[in-house]
């Protein structure tokens, strides 16, 4: 009889073995390695759009960069982050009417103008804020802008939703098709901490970076909504023509 039971429970954590480890499968496959692909966002839309998916619910630091090309001459917005409580959490908006990066935090907005946003042109945007002094900087194709202070002394804390191709008005809802984004985009990351301002210029050279610890295009958790296609991208071609001319 014990001899059976022995057997019994050796089973059963052979079993429960199994199992954990095809979770773990599960787990991995859902990330998704992206390198030399782009998400094209190909209409006008108050729907379609790309959800990046994270389980980390508290930000002090935050840094995100990416890459984009668009022909939109209106206000568009470039990465949407949202939490229950906070519509524009982390909002990264191009603001036409007054040619200006515009970051929102914590439902708070600056504006960076001076920047050369031409359209039909691959651009590189970085963005930083930091709770603690509450200061906010942005880098477009390397130069960067100056720090300005925008909110401090609270986290960015609650479920996010991270939206790409449209802004949101409530936590994963209430798009505006007029600030909605037309065009690519592609080297999606996001950090909870500063970088440097090295590791910002490898990024915009395309040079070797530390890959984001929230969200890493090359192990991205992700989900299409609507009409938006996964391509692949033509961006280093036009990133090394830029690098031979200078």
């Amino acid at each position: 009889m014990r001899t059976r039971l022995f057997i019994g429970a050796n089973a059963d954590f052979k079993m429960t073995c199994f199992l954990l480890l095809a979770m773990l499968v599960v787990c991995a496959s859902a990330l998704e390695d992206l390198s030399g692909k782009m998400f094209t966002f190909p209409a006008e839309t108050n729907s379609d759009h790309v959800k990046l998916i994270t389980t980390k619910q508290n930000f002090g630091v935050v840094t995100v960069c990416h890459r984009s090309i668009t022909d939109l001459k209106r206000d568009h917005s470039l990465f949407s982050l949202a939490t229950p409580s906070t519509a524009n959490d982390f909002l990264i908006f191009w603001d036409e009417g007054k040619q200006e990066v515009s970051p929102h935090i914590r439902d708070k907005r600056v504006g960076f103008g001076g920047f050369d946003y031409k359209p039909n042109t691959w651009h590189s945007i970085c963005s930083t804020w930091d709770s603690t002094f509450g200061v906010v900087q942005v880098w477009v194709d390397g130069q960067p802008s100056i720090r300005r202070f925008i909110s401090s002394g609270s986290n960015i804390i609650g479920q996010p939703s991270i939206i790409l191709g449209q802004e949101q008005d409530s936590h994963g809802s209430r798009f505006d098709t007029k600030q909605s984004f037309v065009g690519m985009m592609s080297d999606v990351h996001m950090w909870d901490y500063a970088l440097s301002a090295c590791e910002i210029q490898n990024y915009m050279n395309s040079q070797s970076f530390t890959p984001g610890n929230v969200l890493n295009w090359r192990a991205l958790d992700y989900k299409i909504v609507g009409n938006v296609l996964k391509e692949n991208q033509d961006i280093l071609c036009d990133l090394t023509s830029k690098m031979t001319a200078a």
